[in-house]
């Protein structure tokens, strides 16, 4: 038997525009509770006759059936405590089938969400001894977000490093609450850093791709801890190219990617 059609089974009930082209949803599943890991990510999704935002691409007119449900993986950044409503950090891609139909919704749309979340990118496993560096581009920083949220106070982790790279500081999203979080716990720093600063002259903090600032020479001044394999577990989301030239330096250092089943203390999700 064929699959029933995927219907619409959440609300959009709020939306905030960090720059016109980065937005964080917050969503609201039909369901009483979704149950998920700090990490992990879900579906979310629209069918293919709802209207693009305008500032999109346009697609050519054709024979798409408007009733197909496209969808894509989004890092949930929610905290884990709050299961009622679901937050999702997104950035339009003016060509994507989903973002620019994501991107004209207002509060009160409908739209998919998946039933069940996925994802092993979560700090299931990392030992209470160790220490934690969280390094992300982009909207790669979403389940960094739940991380923090569901286990600010309570995290399986001696000292916690966040880096967070951009190419401007606008896009720099969730930068005021990880500085409240940097101020308010002792054990854990983090370092924002803009990629273009000569476009940005305004900016005061870091600049240079995230990835260089793994390898300075005061990086155990800035997070209090030394990047060493079997103390220290590494997670790694956002843009390949990111991910690619620190995978690689690390493993060069003896660290070992965490996969099915393998135990590593480097953990990966690209995405993209």
């Amino acid at each position: 038997m064929p699959r029933p059609p995927l219907e619409y089974n959440a609300t959009l009930i709020e939306r905030h525009d960090i720059t016109p082209r980065l937005s964080v949803f917050r969503v609201r599943p039909d369901a009483d509770e979704y149950a998920f890991v700090a990490g992990q990510y879900t579906v979310v999704g629209l069918k293919q006759g709802e209207p693009r935002v305008a500032e999109a691409d346009q697609e050519e007119p054709g024979a798409a059936d408007p009733e197909k449900m496209i969808r894509r993986p989004y890092s949930i950044c929610s905290s884990v405590h709050q299961p009622e409503a679901l937050e999702f950090y997104i950035s339009l891609i003016s060509g994507g089938e989903l973002t620019p139909r994501l991107f004209n919704l207002r509060e009160g749309a409908r739209l998919f969400v998946g039933p069940q979340p996925r994802g092993t990118l979560t700090l299931e496993g990392v030992p209470a001894e160790s220490n934690v560096l969280l390094v992300a581009t982009g909207t790669g920083l979403g389940p960094y977000v739940s991380m923090l949220r569901s286990h600010a106070r309570d995290f399986p982790a001696q000292q916690i490093g966040v880096m967070q790279g951009a190419s401007y500081s606008r896009d720099l999203g969730y930068l005021n609450e990880l500085t409240h979080y940097a101020n308010e716990l002792p054990n854990l720093h983090y370092l924002p850093t803009i990629s273009r600063p000569e476009q940005d002259p305004t900016w005061q903090g870091a600049t240079g791709r995230v990835q260089h600032w793994i390898w300075s020479a005061d990086f155990p001044i800035r997070f209090g801890f030394s990047l060493e394999p079997q103390q220290t577990h590494v997670f790694l989301c956002g843009n390949p190219g990111m991910i690619l030239e620190t995978q690689e330096l690390l493993l060069g250092r003896g660290f070992t990617q965490d996969a099915k089943g393998v135990e590593g203390d480097l953990h990966i999700e690209k995405y993209w």
